[in-house]
């Protein structure tokens, strides 16, 4: 029963191939957090609860704050908050309705 409720509640999160497309900050109560994207090698920085997370979405290479409270449970729903504002370039052209290349190039 508790991977079939597990499976229901699944989300997709976009993410480049080992780190996040782009700097967001997610909160939830009086949690706050801020996640930058990195470049290969440096790994997760982060805190406990949001190390978790953040290596259970994919996430190899990322810079993770957490500000605010320190309540594990406010910080690991302000992660999840963050990741899931998470846009693919690809999904900023559908939104804009313009190309991908316009994304990049302004």
């Amino acid at each position: 029963k508790g991977i079939e409720n597990a499976s229901k509640d699944m989300r997709k999160v976009a993410i480049t191939e080992t780190s996040i497309p782009h700097a967001i900050d997610g909160k939830f109560g009086a949690g706050k957090v801020m996640l930058k994207p990195a470049s290969d090698g440096t790994g997760v920085i982060a805190g406990g609860a949001m190390r978790a997370v953040l290596e259970m979405a994919g996430v190899h290479n990322v810079l993770a704050k957490s500000n605010g409270s320190s309540n594990p449970h406010n910080v690991i729903k302000a992660t999840i908050d963050a990741l899931l504002k998470l846009r693919s370039p690809l999904q900023i052209a559908r939104d804009r309705d313009i190309e991908l290349e316009k994304v990049f190039n302004g």
